[in-house]
């Protein structure tokens, strides 16, 4: 018997997710299934309660009260009754969000595990099932052993066709390889060692059975190793020492065993064996195995020392190809490392100088979150940096001094920073905090213009500046709340509102389509895109803004996560980016595409930073990364050539001033030139 929580315990209303009397009537329904040998009633139930015990990957603590209740009664179900059961048991014990087991609880979650590993495993053998189920449910009892490899499951439940994403153990850089999955005719290389004598687990493991199931020529000689390790691991016991690669082929044995369809099952199988190889990270250039870049800091993963010639260049069907970052033709892009303050083309020649700013650390944690670069006519130009402290910092671009002693900017963390260039050659730095404050800046003496004022819920997530053509320039704030405002920096009063719709906006910038009129571009939280005329006064009114051509958007499945302004020879034109890596450039006269986007490559998935530049010989650069990544891809889009640096800092922003790049990020901020020296 299981130590449980009774059911009529005061207890309960101290635990979330989870009522004494669900569980109950739970338990109810259960046991006359059990009776009977079959009934759906508890399942549809089970649902509903499974909806409680965890919530958008976050697990509540009543579960570790309710589950050896219910751990319990499954065990004495029908075996094939309970697939679901244990495959849902599978993510929550792997989420990623657990609170720690309550002290008073703890023996009894562990028997629970205990038991439904013994009766999960007995499922895995009896239930005739679909391949893909067969492989969560072989998870599922690998996440009650107590592997990592288990944590894998909502990665394989969420497995495209086709593609793989891996993590990276090192630096924990995105690795995509689209194919990957397409044809695994061949099994890798190498096959993954046995677990030692000192893993065997003690007598009586539930996985014994496993192993007799298992047949060497199931999928044929060439992958008769591959069954002879899976054997091996399921003789000995799954223990949490045993190596992913392994687990892995376990996993793809049970497959191959048993299932309904065979020939489904066995091209599964040999899909799931193919995850056993290698992959090479594009950030740090080291090789894993894919195992651990399946699961979240898996337990003693460590580089693979394979010689290059080992690892072929991944065709979608080499599963121990490394994957290649690519460029927009197809081939690999040019590649640039940091080595202290130069970065290195890939034949190991210095391309650049890397410039660190001084103390440029303003906030508490010593990241940067906002950038923005202040120059005007007869003066230096200034780069300003905020950090979560609400500091303010300015500095010289050419040499990265600080000009000022840190000002005291807002009383919070600084979300968002523009410069407003103002008609009488004067600038002005505006700053949006996480309140809603928003202050100005005379960068050039340092002082306040005017003091952090006002306040939205949610804070000012963008700031730009705009031009209309009464020859006023006006500050155009956003909230992820939808309050789109103009402000006059000179009075300090709102002028003008946008976004009729009150869509919440993450993202916005101006784009200039005359000397004196400025489209503000605009995302939201669901992907779409504005186009706002700051010059007419009735928001619903679309003036001279016209919006992107909703086709070219939905035949790109873009979903715009950020916008920025990229100046060419002739206009101005704007750029999306969407959380893929994604960039593609619009006419905003036409709302149509220009040229050929940026594809994504290996590693460039997340909340994309976008900057832009045109360099001394007058060509356009775009500069992309992701908050938090390491990565920065700058791409020539006349040209379609990208480079690639690889930074050894995590990106909070993006700016440019000329042809160099100004980077904030979780230490601070350096200056990067565009152009080789």
């Amino acid at each position: 018997m299981i130590a449980k929580l009774p059911l009529s315990s005061p207890r309960w209303r101290d635990l979330d997710g989870v009522k004494g009397e669900e569980v109950e009537a739970l338990l109810e329904q259960m046991a006359s299934a059990s009776a009977t040998g079959s009934g759906e009633a508890w399942k549809q139930t089970w649902t509903y309660l499974a909806g409680g015990l965890m919530d958008d990957g976050i697990v509540f603590d009543g579960a570790y009260a309710a589950l050896p209740h219910l751990v319990e009664a499954a065990a004495v179900l029908p075996p094939g009754l309970t697939v679901d059961f244990w495959v849902d048991l599978g993510c929550i014990v792997t989420a990623d969000y657990r609170p720690l087991v309550p002290a008073d609880l703890e023996a009894g979650f562990g028997a629970a595990l205990r038991l439904a590993e013994r009766a999960a495993v007995r499922s895995l053998l009896a239930a005739e099932t679909a391949a893909q189920a067969r492989a969560h449910l072989a998870l599922s009892c690998v996440a009650f052993a107590g592997h990592h490899m288990g944590e894998a499951l909502v990665r394989f439940l969420e497995l495209r066709e086709s593609g793989l994403l891996l993590v990276c153990p090192e630096c924990g850089s995105d690795t995509e390889i689209p194919e990957f999955l397409a044809d695994a005719a061949s099994p890798p290389s190498e096959v993954p060692e046995l677990p030692d004598s000192a893993r065997v687990r003690e007598a009586g493991h539930p996985w014994a059975e496993v192993a007799d199931a298992m047949q060497e020529e199931a999928l044929g000689e060439q992958w008769a190793s591959f069954f002879r390790v899976a054997r091996g691991v399921a003789a000995a016991g799954v223990t949490a020492e045993t190596p992913g690669q392994a687990v892995l082929c376990l996993v793809a044995g049970v497959v191959a065993v048993n299932g309904p369809l065979q020939q489904a099952a066995m091209e599964h199988a040999r899909r799931l064996m193919s995850l056993t190889g290698y992959f090479r990270c594009w950030d740090c250039e080291q090789t894993w195995a894919i195992a651990d870049g399946l699961a979240e800091n898996p337990d003693g993963a460590r580089p693979q020392a394979h010689p290059a010639e080992a690892l072929k260049e991944h065709n979608g069907s080499a599963a121990d190809g490394n994957s290649t970052a690519l460029g927009p033709t197809g081939e690999a892009a040019t590649r640039f490392r940091r080595d202290g303050n130069v970065v290195l083309a890939a034949d190991g020649t210095p391309w650049g100088r890397i410039s660190v700013f001084a103390q440029s650390a303003p906030g508490a944690s010593g990241g940067v979150n906002a950038l923005a670069v202040a120059s005007g006519s007869g003066r230096p130009t200034l780069v300003a940096g905020a950090g979560d402290g609400g500091g303010l910092c300015l500095w010289d671009v050419v040499d990265g001094r600080l000009v000022h002693d840190p000002l005291p900017g807002h009383p919070d963390r600084i979300r968002s920073m523009t410069a407003l260039p103002l008609p009488d050659d004067r600038v002005l730095l505006a700053c949006g905090g996480d309140s809603g404050s928003i202050a100005l800046w005379n960068p050039v003496t340092g002082r306040p213009v005017r003091e952090p004022a006002g306040g939205s819920p949610g804070g000012v997530t963008g700031m730009c500046a705009a031009t209309i053509p009464e020859g006023r320039t006006l500050l155009v704030t956003a909230t992820l709340r939808g309050a789109v405002r103009l402000w006059d920096p000179e009075t300090g009063e709102c002028v003008g509102r946008l976004n009729p719709y009150g869509s919440p906006i993450q993202s916005i910038a101006a784009i200039p389509i005359a000397a004196d009129h400025t489209l503000i571009a605009a995302s939201d939280t669901a992907g779409r895109l504005h186009m706002w005329d700051p010059a007419v006064d009735d928001p619903w009114e679309t003036g001279a803004a016209v919006q992107l051509n909703p086709r070219a958007l939905a035949d790109a499945d873009h979903r715009v996560a950020a916008v920025a302004a990229v100046p060419t020879h002739d206009r101005t034109v704007l750029a999306t980016g969407d959380n893929r890596g994604v960039i593609v450039l619009w006419d905003p006269a036409t709302g149509a595409p220009v040229g050929d986007g940026l594809p994504f490559s290996t590693g460039t998935a997340g909340l994309p930073l976008i900057t832009a530049t045109t360099l001394h010989d007058g060509r356009t650069v775009v500069v992309t990364g992701t908050h938090h990544g390491h990565r920065l891809r700058i791409w020539e889009p006349e040209t379609s050539a990208v480079d690639h640096i690889a930074l050894d800092v995590a990106l909070t922003c993006l700016a440019t001033a000329g042809p160099d790049l100004i980077v904030g990020h979780d230490r601070g901020v350096l200056r990067l030139s565009l152009t080789r020296e």
